[in-house]
């Protein structure tokens, strides 16, 4: 029996996990590196083991200091969450190896997994249909688009999708430098792309005795750069015929490797004819797992840990499905700049009425599972977040922030709740994907059920560009920030009769010259913009420059009510230092306050190729040298950031006259990488 379990992950995973473990009367273990040494998943488990170091492949993906985690601090038993090593089958058996349980599938199983060209051998044996390798000698135009995958990893590294037979090399020799980077393996692969396709894929769930659970469909379609950003579950649209093929192909896929625990048998639907197409099999608990969990109503984690001490599934099947649910991934990164991640300090996180918690489990007493939120009386939204306010987002893991799940009876409703409940969330800090995931999910197409992978390619521009009146109302929330500091700064309490203006200490009873204050915001998309705030409070009221109809109602340090031709608007106002957030129903905005005398900036050479992101160098073009001739947009190097690796390109066309990296170095926002001379 189990009695105490490490988490062999950080962040949000681990805190998921511990969840369920206190639930279950289990006590916890984290480990963590010295950059996460305050992360929440630390401050929440019963002890926890340090992994001296800041690197992935100096504290979480070290096996032996993880397996010796488990044995100093008393644990028995190890999950190993999401990424990292969840799938690497030598972990695995150096955990059943130190005596300790290992709470995932058998290590064949991972192993037959592992590789996506041997997995599809594995399948093909078993009748599951799939997509027929291309092997590279053998594409010819009429087999474009193809797609060039690693064999080794998942989550878009090493992808690339081919549309000329001109660009097959060069793709397969850059898919097999990233792959080799990033898994430790070169090896890629070539198959069809499909240009209008879904991602379905199918939880399971299989115990020692043979008993295989399927719990339905999930569709992850909507994705950046290969990688998933909304889930939901069921997958919509789909006929009976094709959900009972989806869910036939997973079972025979999970006997066919002799799988146990839980797990995610991966498929291409097309939108038309076809299919399903066998993708991959991931030998873990996936990230968007909590959408199963809200509609079956099983706890994936709790099922996971019985199953590891040798506990049976039901021979009669899962719960059935209940209603919808919806899943997005709040990312620190700009999704208008290339999804370009974002690092700093979180100063605030708040999703009104969300509350954290597993996905349901079964009671020692009851064989029905139960909702996590007793429906009729609660929200229905889950947040699950590994960070808080003064958490730091580095450049050296994921730059996800929460995942914020909605469940209601019917689809409509659940996608709803959930563009609500992020649109009024109070999010402060890095830029993030929130607006791009409000617009998403509001957008006809993903309302109507009939969206596929290539949505971001076809919507992302009118997604991010900036909306009319936008601007409008950035200069609305920047007076609303000026009026809340000048309250700050009088301190003058409230006084029944007393007009606000009197209020905030800014009226006077002879004209005079108008405050000003200014601030820098910076759209998504769009360069910094520096918008100057001009007003006088006068015995009438609030007189305003651009804003000729305002009306001053009420002034405090943390907020400010306005009336906008005749319609109330409340803004909430927070700051931090010179960092300024406002929050209203028009949308949120960051601005940082200017100094009345800003200090002269550096100038920088014309040219300069400068790094948009902290990061590391993965890799320079090949055969690029000072004295080459370089065009505008030209990719000359990639910096590898937040697991992601990001093409930086010549500024202008010209001589490349400095070449200041090489492979390995490490570089700050802002430094100068390259120069090109016009």
């Amino acid at each position: 029996m189990i009695t105490s379990v490490l988490v062999a992950n950080r962040g949000e995973i681990a805190r998921r996990v511990f969840r369920t473990c206190r639930e279950l009367g289990l006590a916890t273990v984290a480990v963590h590196s010295d950059a996460d040494a305050e992360a929440l998943h630390v401050r929440g488990a019963d002890a926890a083991v340090r992994l001296p170091g800041t690197a992935p492949a100096d504290t979480y993906l070290r096996r032996d200091l993880l397996v010796k985690a488990a044995l100093d601090a008393g644990a028995d038993a190890v999950h190993p969450g999401y990424g990292f090593l969840s799938e690497n089958a030598d972990f695995a058996r150096a955990v059943i190896e130190a005596g300790l349980v290992w709470i995932g599938p058998p290590p064949e199983a991972i192993e037959a997994m592992a590789f996506k060209t041997r997995a599809k051998e594995l399948m093909r044996a078993a009748g599951v249909p799939l997509l027929e390798p291309v092997p590279a000698g053998e594409a010819d135009a009429g087999r474009l688009p193809l797609l060039v995958k690693a064999s080794a990893g998942g989550g878009g590294r090493g992808m690339r999708v081919v549309r000329r037979l001109a660009d097959l090399p060069d793709e397969i020799a850059a898919a097999q430098s990233e792959a080799a980077g990033a898994f430790g393996d070169g090896e890629v692969f070539v198959e069809p792309y499909l240009e209008r396709a879904r991602h379905v894929e199918v939880q399971v769930l299989a115990d020692g005795e043979g008993t295989v659970w399927v719990l339905g469909t999930r569709d992850c379609s909507l994705q950046r750069r290969h990688q998933k950003v909304v889930e939901e579950a069921p997958a919509p649209g789909l006929d009976e015929e094709r959900t009972e093929a989806l869910h036939r192909a997973a079972e025979e896929a999970a006997r066919a490797v002799g799988y146990r625990s839980a797990g995610t048998v991966e498929f291409l639907v097309p939108t038309g004819d076809g299919g399903p197409y066998f993708l991959e099999m991931n030998t873990r608990l996936q990230v968007e797992h909590p959408v199963t969990e809200c509609v079956h109503r099983v706890d994936l984690v709790a099922e996971q840990v019985r199953i590891a001490e040798g506990r049976s599934l039901d021979a009669a099947g899962p719960p059935p499905a209940q209603g919808h649910a919806v899943e997005a991934r709040l990312y620190a990164e700009d999704p208008a700049r290339g999804w370009q991640p974002q690092t700093g300090e979180v100063l605030h996180l708040n999703v009104p009425d969300a509350t954290e918690g597993t996905g349901g489990h079964r009671h020692p007493d009851a064989s029905t599972p139960v909702l996590p939120w007793r429906v009729g009386e609660h929200s229905g939204l889950r947040l699950d977040t590994g960070v808080t306010a003064g958490s730091e987002i580095g450049t050296a893991y994921d730059p996800m922030l929460a995942k914020v799940i909605a469940w209601a009876p019917e689809r409509r409703d659940a996608v709803r709740l959930l563009a609500d409940a992020l649109a009024r969330a109070r999010i402060h800090g890095p830029a993030t994907n929130r607006e791009l995931l409000v617009r998403s999910l509001r957008h006809p197409e993903f309302t109507s059920g009939a969206f596929d992978t290539g949505f971001y390619e076809r919507h992302l521009a009118s997604l991010t560009e900036e909306l009319v009146g936008a601007r409008e109302d950035r200069r609305t929330a920047a007076l609303a920030a000026a009026l809340a500091d000048a309250a700050a700064r009088t301190g003058a309490p409230e006084g029944p009769g007393r007009p606000p203006a009197v209020r905030i200490g800014g009226w006077r009873n002879v004209p005079s010259q108008p405050q000003v204050k200014t601030y820098r915001a910076e759209p998504a998309g769009e360069e910094p913009e520096e918008v100057e705030v001009r007003y006088r409070l006068t015995r009438q009221g609030l007189l305003a420059d651009a804003h000729p109809a305002v009306r001053l109602l009420s002034a405090a340090p943390d907020g400010v009510c306005l009336e906008l031709d005749g319609v109330r608007r409340e803004f909430a106002v927070a700051r931090y230092g010179e960092r300024i957030h406002v929050d209203s129903a028009a949308g949120s905005y960051a601005f940082t306050a200017l100094p009345r005398l800003p200090e002269p900036e550096p100038e920088r050479r014309p040219g300069s190729l400068v790094a948009p992101m902290p990061g590391t160098v993965v890799r320079v073009a090949d055969g690029l040298v000072v004295g080459d001739r370089v065009a505008a947009g030209q990719p000359l190097l990639w910096l590898e950031a937040m697991k992601m690796e990001h093409e930086v390109a010549a500024p202008v066309s010209g001589v490349l006259t400095v070449l200041d990296v090489e492979p390995g170095r490490q570089v700050e926002m802002g430094a100068v990488l390259a120069v090109v001379d016009e």
